[in-house]
């Protein structure tokens, strides 16, 4: 089990400390539209992949301050993960049932082609007045693109094709007569008409932890998510990622991926934390984690996404755990404005049960950190 975080180590003082950024830290949410939930364990999880929960929760999620949900991309089972919904069609039912909330559809380029998936964020972006996103997945589940007959590219090159992927609908989205000649896509004076509702275009986000992950988000991407990671860890993506994006003329938002476990003391924090790791399926995480570690450490300088996950952190698929933000209110929310500080922009969150601790985040958690950002600007003003 993962020692007990320090947390005050990190907390800081915000009468003293300010912020990268004066924008207030946003936060998603991760839709549960495969089942299993968002750890590998047989502990209980009241939470459920239909969608009658998942409308109810993005409800509630936007009554309790989050701003995104982040749809996810499965086509096949495993892991626990037996039933899947589409990504983008389950997107546009939650944007259907809520009014503010901005919703990210995860897509893989390989399975989506660029024109079709412009097509349809396009027409879902005026159905819902500018709030569709997307996430561009280059790929880590080998034997999902094999099962449906998709080739596996290398590593790096799975990045190219994400990157040419993401140069293409921009360009379907900002101009007519779109030609684009690349290794993977070609287009020949092509038009979207309607283009989006948003301008320049809906928002486009994607993962990775490795140098072509990095290096793409520098260039071409609205948005980096990274795997959940220490402050320090966090710090030296975002450094590295801000610069090289500096010398690309380009402008990149940070988001990290974090499993809270908020509870009134930190015992009982723990405790949940100890159950989920004590109760996991082995065979489930090592299998997920052979799956995983290969596409990690197949980038050159073997630093991507789960390269050095251990089986506890694999127990979270996506190294939530690592993140730290299990504790008390006052303990989380310190956390996150210690994460924002070092320039982080939004915290991707998965739950053990949903509905009650959307609410449970919303209502305890989330004043805390509103709180603290207004102290920090205070004392940034004078």
């Amino acid at each position: 089990m993962p020692a007990a975080f320090h947390y005050e180590e990190i907390a800081m003082s915000q009468s003293t400390d300010t912020f990268r950024s004066a924008a207030p830290i946003r936060f998603a949410y991760w839709v549960p539209n495969v089942s299993g939930g968002l750890v590998i364990s047989k502990i209980e999880q009241r939470t459920s992949w239909d969608l009658d929960y998942n409308r109810t929760l993005a409800q509630l999620a936007e009554r309790n301050g989050f701003d995104y949900a982040l749809s996810q991309i499965r086509f096949t089972a495993g892991y626990g993960a037996e039933y899947q919904h589409e990504s983008v069609a389950f997107s546009h039912a939650l944007l259907a049932a809520t009014e503010r909330l901005r919703v990210i559809a995860a897509v893989l380029p390989g399975p989506w082609h660029p024109a079709v998936l412009a097509k349809q964020i396009a027409t879902i972006d005026h159905l819902t007045g500018g709030r569709i996103a997307v996430n561009i997945v280059s790929g880590w589940f080998k034997s999902e693109f094999t099962a449906i007959g998709e080739p596996w590219l290398e590593h790096d090159e799975r990045y190219r094709r994400s990157e040419e992927f993401i140069r293409v609908l921009k360009g379907i989205w900002t101009r007519d007569d779109f030609t684009f000649l690349g290794d993977f896509y070609r287009f020949h004076s092509y038009s979207l008409k309607p283009k989006p509702l948003q301008r320049p275009h809906p928002e486009i986000f994607q993962g990775g932890s490795s140098r072509a992950a990095r290096d793409m988000a520098a260039r071409v991407s609205d948005w980096y998510f990274t795997n959940g990671n220490t402050v320090e860890g966090i710090k030296a993506q975002v450094d590295d990622i801000r610069a090289k994006a500096a010398q690309e003329g380009h402008t990149v938002k940070i988001g990290v991926n974090a499993f809270v476990i908020a509870r009134d003391s930190e015992a009982e924090a723990q405790a949940v934390l100890a159950e989920i790791i004590d109760k996991a399926d082995p065979e489930a995480v090592k299998a997920f984690g052979r799956e995983v570690q290969q596409a990690g450490k197949a980038s050159p300088e073997g630093e991507g996404n789960w390269a050095k996950s251990t089986f506890e952190d694999l127990v979270q698929y996506n190294d939530g755990f690592k993140t730290g933000l299990i504790g008390t209110p006052e303990q989380i929310a310190a956390r996150i404005l210690a994460l924002k500080a070092v320039g982080v922009d939004l915290v991707l969150i998965g739950f053990l049960h949903f509905h009650e601790e959307v609410e449970y985040f919303g209502r305890r958690v989330l004043p805390l950190v509103r709180e603290g950002e207004a102290r920090g600007a205070a004392a940034a003003a004078a």
